[in-house]
């Protein structure tokens, strides 16, 4: 049940997602950092091009594990409304773990893009990557602000998931692809032997040995 890294748990994935190779309309978009290994593996085998959606989870401060919700480019923002209420967090709290991961956003924004646009996603089939599914916080907050864009398909694709999570995304996704759905869940890391955190060097590297890249479309 364990995957070596996030490598082979890509190559795992791509197996499932063949049906889209070969295709000029389908893009691959890696949540980074920990996606982007899994997302690379997804485009060589599909023959696509590879791009990051940026993503930053709203973790609860002295407890950032729990997500209370998560902000995406584009300034979208979802929360986790059971954690929220449950824990009468206040909006306040939200808005200020909001702006500095906005300011992060900003930072993944200018290293791995060098400042260019990110590609064309209107009437395309976009394959959105991430290493594994726990709350989904952050690919809910990713798929709200896809969604404004107007792709032809969305499709949601991990190599491990909780299987809640999996279920509850079918409901907001076109498709939803968990590789492996465990009894026992627990947290993405315990189904990787190596789960070391991926690199700013290691993102940008990828993004930069992709088969091949979309172009860029101004002002998109």
């Amino acid at each position: 049940m364990y995957f070596t890294d996030r490598f082979e748990a890509g190559k795992a994935l791509s197996e499932k997602l063949l049906q889209y190779r070969g295709r000029p309309d389908v893009i691959v978009l890696a949540l980074p950092r920990g996606g982007v290994p899994v997302a690379y593996e997804v485009a060589k085998a599909l023959d696509a091009p590879l791009d990051v959606f940026l993503v930053r989870k709203l973790g609860l401060p002295g407890h950032e594990e729990l997500a209370m919700g998560a902000v995406a480019d584009g300034n979208v923002v979802v929360l986790n409304e059971h954690v929220v209420e449950s824990l009468g967090i206040p909006e306040t709290l939200i808005e200020s773990v909001a702006q500095r991961e906005r300011r992060e956003l900003q930072r993944q924004r200018q290293l791995y893009r060098d400042g260019q646009p990110p590609p064309q996603i209107k009437d395309q089939i976009v394959i959105l990557v991430d290493d594994g599914l726990a709350t989904g916080s952050t690919v809910r907050a990713a798929i709200a602000a896809l969604r404004k864009q107007q792709p032809k398909r969305l499709i949601v694709a991990v190599p491990v998931g909780a299987a809640e999570t999996c279920a509850e995304l079918r409901a907001e996704a076109d498709e939803v692809i968990c590789g492996k759905v465990p009894r026992q869940f627990v947290a993405v890391g315990l189904w990787y032997q190596d789960f070391s955190q991926t690199s700013d060097d290691t993102v940008r590297a990828l993004l930069d040995e992709a088969p091949h890249k979309q172009p860029a479309h101004a002002g998109e």
